[in-house]
């Protein structure tokens, strides 16, 4: 069954294109080293809750949109062989540095899933 690395991003409005335009090159390096699909979706209908929400989670500024990402691998063996390799490619190299990332990555939240459901 397939494996999922799951992402919440709080992205400033303003730097929303930057973002884009680093995931359209992150995510080609990620596909072309093997992930079978690399998502992005920016949030459009995502309201704070009352107890919890993706714009609690990820401490959610004024003027910042919440973005939900996903890549999706063959098995968690693969994901991390390609996460290894995409984290060693010199292209990642520009995209890594914390001062010149259009989000701020302490807020960032992440994780691997396993797929049990595939409808």
């Amino acid at each position: 069954m397939a494996y999922v690395d799951g992402f919440v991003v709080p992205v400033p409005r303003d730097r929303l294109e930057d973002y884009l335009t680093m995931s359209r090159a992150c995510g080609a390096i990620w596909r072309e080293l093997g992930a079978l699909e690399f998502r992005e979706c920016v949030g459009d209908d995502v309201k704070p809750g009352k107890w919890t929400s993706f714009p609690q989670a990820v401490d959610l500024q004024d003027g910042e949109l919440v973005v939900f990402s996903w890549i999706v691998y063959e098995s968690r063996a693969r994901r991390d062989e390609i996460n290894d390799k995409v984290m060693n490619d010199p292209r990642m190299k520009q995209y890594m540095d914390p001062q010149k990332m259009p989000f701020d990555g302490k807020r960032m939240i992440y994780g691997g899933y396993e797929l049990k459901i595939d409808l």
